[in-house]
């Protein structure tokens, strides 16, 4: 592929003024306007630069801007802290190597560790939503987390098997984004935006908004067929040995009705979801 068609700043800087109303930024709203969003000759007098300059970057004229400019960028456009640090990645952020045999690959301790928690549900995934590895409550808590799924492919064409609410395809449009950092030309990363594009229009809509977000912690609430809803909160955690990889773990609130819905889903079940029936004196 030609360098010069893959503009990755500039693509961003279209999607970010593109979302942004004159009134947002205080410019008076005009009747006739061609497309949504900010002009580049607004974006540039917000942030003190040339239009000439601004265009130099959408164009991909220029993609090292110092970080003073990337700053004066990040306030005219309203970007929050993910938002402002994925604009400087996309800037100045160094590809990390390619030809990682081992990013899908967990280490043993690793999975034991999460096995050894029959009560707290946890899985192992990649920057691109993967599930690498998943303990039993896991995968009881929702079929999504079985090793080798996807979770944003599963959000957009089999939400059921993962009712989870608020409606979580933003927030994962906006993590894949996030998690994805600079490397948008990941082969993985591009397969998987290919295939969703291709086949659903909520994912074209979101991934073309360009939204960004870091979420590193979170509530959830999801509905299980057999112990009713349960109310959760999400902690991601890089994995240091593997920096493609994340630990996601759920919890409950102590005494509450979800952590006694987790505790049901750690009994011994068989193929049918019905708890095993308990050996005498256990």
């Amino acid at each position: 592929m030609d360098d010069r068609t893959v503009n990755p700043l500039g693509d961003y800087l279209r999607a970010r003024r593109g979302l942004l109303r004159p009134s947002d930024v205080g410019f008076p709203a005009t009747a006739r306007r061609r497309v949504p969003g900010l002009r580049r000759e607004e974006v540039a007098t917000l942030s003190g630069i040339s239009v000439d300059y601004y265009l130099g970057l959408e164009q991909g004229r220029d993609r090292r801007p110092s970080p003073e400019i990337l700053r004066a960028l990040a306030r005219a456009l309203r970007l929050d802290e993910p938002a402002t640090a994925h604009l400087f990645g996309l800037a100045h952020g160094v590809p990390r190597p390619r030809g990682r045999t081992h990013r899908h690959r967990v280490s043993p301790s690793l999975a034991r560790l999460i096995d050894s928690w029959p009560v707290t549900p946890a899985f192992v995934q990649t920057r691109t939503f993967l599930v690498l590895a998943a303990n039993p409550l896991a995968q009881a808590l929702s079929p999504a987390h079985t090793p080798g799924t996807n979770l944003v492919r599963t959000v957009f064409l089999d939400p059921g098997s993962f009712p989870v609410a608020p409606d979580p395809r933003p927030d994962f449009v906006a993590c894949l984004r996030g998690l994805a950092g600079t490397e948008v030309d990941d082969p993985e990363l591009t397969e998987l935006v290919g295939e969703l594009s291709a086949r659903s229009e909520s994912f074209r809509r979101l991934w073309a908004r360009h939204d960004v977000r870091g979420r590193t912690e979170g509530r959830t609430t999801i509905a299980h067929p057999r112990v009713g809803t349960l109310t959760l909160d999400l902690e991601r955690f890089l994995v240091s040995s593997a920096p493609d990889q994340h630990l996601v773990v759920y919890s409950a609130e102590p005494d509450s009705r979800s952590s006694e819905a987790l505790r049901q889903l750690a009994e011994p079940a068989d193929r049918t979801g019905t708890p095993a029936p308990r050996r005498p004196g256990a």
